[in-house]
């Protein structure tokens, strides 16, 4: 009896010069963590369009948790350096691993910057997670 041997789904290659994911020294390594291949194209859309649908702060933790879980990622979400005067001055970073392609690494952010256009109470949520407002 023949034994199947399950290949995951992968993200399509993106062409020679436009993305720096370094995909072929991620599949040549045997141990390599795969899981930021598995993100396909319609993946990336169902997550974006997930982030875009948060409505509070704590929703957008657990936005954080999935993708650290299921892409071995983190996304960073933080008052800047300077001071926060608008929007611009929150830090919105999805950490650069192997295989997670550029535009994943820009399509997220800036999910999570138009979420915090649309509700500025996650915004000031963010900004109190470090005491601004005086919350304990």
């Amino acid at each position: 009896m023949l034994q199947r041997v399950s290949i995951p789904i992968m993200r399509a290659e993106c062409p020679p010069g436009a993305c720096v994911c370094e995909r072929d020294q991620l599949l040549d390594d045997p141990a390599a963590d795969l899981r930021p291949l598995q993100l396909t194209r319609a993946e990336e859309e169902r997550l974006v369009a997930r982030i875009e649908r948060v409505e509070t702060f704590e929703e957008l933790q657990r936005v954080q948790k999935a993708i650290r879980r299921n892409l071995g990622t983190v996304l960073t979400i933080e008052p800047g350096p300077n001071e926060v005067r608008t929007l611009r001055g929150i830090v919105i970073r999805l950490e650069d691993r192997p295989g997670l392609c550029r535009k994943v690494r820009q399509s997220v952010p800036a999910a999570v910057r138009r979420v915090l256009d649309q509700r500025p109470e996650i915004a000031w949520a963010i900004l109190d997670a470090g005491g601004l407002f005086g919350s304990p």
